[in-house]
């Protein structure tokens, strides 16, 4: 599993000024005439055996010494951006381990937000102004210093160059790995296997601080790995493991394929073929895949997609055995968070939240700062009604982790809180889900689940329709089943809807939001008796699965007796 942050290990911040632009000169030079990076650019995969251009940079590390303002001493502590937007006092300012190697980021991201403005976004320029600010804060001067998620794909950084140290990729402080990477690929740039586990790392980086930025960087080393030693199996781990993450499922599949067919036993791999398989809707496949890797490389990552294939299917009790099983056999702080949380995802998920509270506090005493079992335990507390510490655990995972769901569930705990001001701090938290979603796409993320999810409530209903049918041209699961017929329904177009809301639900999987979706839908085609038994069933299923839905479906219900 993935190795984490914490806040007292050294960074590359520390490091001197000239060190950091001999890193630059690596990226740019290099022995074997520098990083490919028409890919990084484009934000596009690279064929395995395409031939990187050479007079390219990887985004964000291009040519810092024409802009030294922006790089700091090596006794000067980074702490606000590039415009001087500093962070608010509650927020932590840490600055992450490879930070001054990317001088234009912070530029860059405020431009992506703003260009936002100027494409008619909803919210006004002063709020945009210090959405932009904060997002930036929250994602380049390291507001999320600590540990945080990882998703089903969080395969982690385990596998090493063989001149690296695997403990200290596995020391629980991944700032501190990519800075051992980087110094270790100063004086040894022909190191393949590095350039791929400083990929991975840059990937795993991504994805624990919300900050897409990093996919192009993790591109431009894994091309560079490749460039070295075309067709080693750790870059093309890899590189399965960042389509994923970009949500390029189909290249996924192709990735991990092509590694399993030299390495039948790649952990990575079998783990990033259930992934993709999953994402692009194919179940049974999916399951197929499941089972090969549980009988291929038994252990707490392949254990944990098992169990997800099973709740897809239903089945919550195989999924809870097999997470328990996985618990056991979990030795690291990581590995026991990351698993203790998942169950905890999977009870409440069932409307049992004594023991959803239980499994994140299991998740919490391996890590307290672990992030997901935060923003469960503060999704459970508002569920038991604790309003109060729900939107105060929140608000500390948002100024972590501003990923759309979470962002999201705060401006929903917001509006049902109802206190002055609410309105405006909830429009804040949708705003930086816009702002989030732009930078996600300006660095080759496919965002249009995000978008067409956090739209259909809270933003352009017509933007959110778009972008769901748009996902669902390009995978047919059970989440963009959901997402296309809630937006069918908020354009008003319930018949259209009716069918997807019906295959949404047609896997048994126990998603409350999912039957409420149905039920509403079916209520407004005229289907009573099944309307209501369908937000009866949510309710039943799951109380508090939303803190504005759930008061809606309770409405609903009165409102046709």
């Amino acid at each position: 599993m993935a190795p984490r942050e914490t806040d007292d290990n050294p960074t590359e911040a520390d490091q001197p000024a000239a060190a950091q632009r001999e890193w630059e000169r690596l990226w740019k030079e290099g022995d074997d005439d520098g990083p490919a990076g028409a890919g990084a650019e484009s934000g596009q995969p690279a064929k395995a055996d395409a031939e990187p251009e050479t007079d390219t940079e990887p985004e964000g590390e291009r040519d810092a010494d024409a802009d030294t303002s922006e790089t700091p001493d090596a006794d000067t502590e980074t702490s606000g951006t590039a415009d001087d937007d500093s962070p608010p006092p509650s927020t932590p300012a840490h600055s992450s381990a490879d930070e001054v190697v990317t001088p234009h980021l912070d530029d860059d991201r405020i431009a992506a937000v703003r260009r936002v403005a100027a494409a008619g976004r909803r919210w006004r320029n002063l709020q945009l102004a210090g959405c932009a600010a904060l997002l930036a804060v929250a994602m380049t001067a390291g507001a999320i210093a600590v540990g945080a998620a990882k998703d089903s794909g969080a395969a982690g950084v385990a596998v090493g160059s063989s001149a690296v140290s695997p403990e200290l990729l596995a020391s629980g402080s991944l700032d501190a790995s990519i800075a051992s990477l980087q110094a270790h690929l100063r004086t040894q740039p022909k190191d393949f296997d590095g350039w791929a586990t400083l990929g991975l790392a840059y990937v795993e980086q991504a994805r624990t601080k919300g900050d897409p930025s990093r996919y192009p960087q993790a591109q431009a080393a894994f091309q560079r790995s490749l460039k070295i030693s075309p067709a080693n199996e750790n870059a093309l781990e890899g590189r399965a493991a960042l389509a994923a993450a970009r949500h390029e499922f189909k290249e996924a599949l192709t990735y991990a394929d092509q590694v399993l067919k030299e390495n039948p036993y790649s952990e990575r791999a079998l783990c990033s073929r259930i992934d993709a398989l999953v994402e692009l809707g194919r179940y049974a496949d999916a399951s197929k895949a499941a089972d090969l890797a549980d009988a291929r490389k038994p252990g707490v990552p392949v254990f944990t997609r098992y169990a997800y294939v099973h709740e897809l299917r239903g089945d919550v009790s195989t999924a809870r055995k097999v997470l328990e099983q996985a618990l056991a056999a979990a030795t690291s702080p990581g590995d026991i968070s990351y698993v203790a949380g998942t169950l905890g995802q999977l009870a409440w998920n069932q409307g049992d939240y004594k023991t959803a509270l239980n499994d994140y506090g299991r998740a919490l005493a391996a890590d307290e700062n672990y992030l997901p079992a935060l923003e469960g335990r503060a999704r459970t507390q508002a569920a038991l009604g604790d309003r109060a510490a729900a939107i105060k655990g929140m608000e500390l995972v948002v100024s972590r982790y501003p990923l759309p769901q979470p962002l999201v569930e705060l401006g929903e705990l917001y509006e049902s809180r109802g206190a002055e001001g609410d309105k405006a701090k909830a429009e804040d938290q949708y705003a930086l889900v816009d702002a989030w979603i732009a930078l996600a796409r300006a660095n080759g993320v496919n965002a249009d689940l995000d978008t067409a999810l956090a739209a259909a409530d809270h933003g352009d209903v017509k933007s959110a329709l778009k972008a769901a049918r748009a996902e669902w041209a390009r995978r047919h699961t059970v989440h963009t089943a959901d997402a296309l017929a809630w937006a069918l329904h908020v354009n008003g177009r319930d018949k259209e809807a009716l069918p997807y809301a019906r295959q949404a639900t047609a896997t048994n999987y126990h998603n409350a939001s999912f039957i409420y979706h149905l039920g509403t839908i079916e209520l407004a085609t005229g289907h009573k008796a099944d309307g209501r038994a369908h937000l009866a069933k949510a309710l039943k299923l799951n109380p508090g699965f939303s803190p504005l839905g759930a008061a809606k479906a309770r409405k609903a219900l009165e409102a046709t007796k």
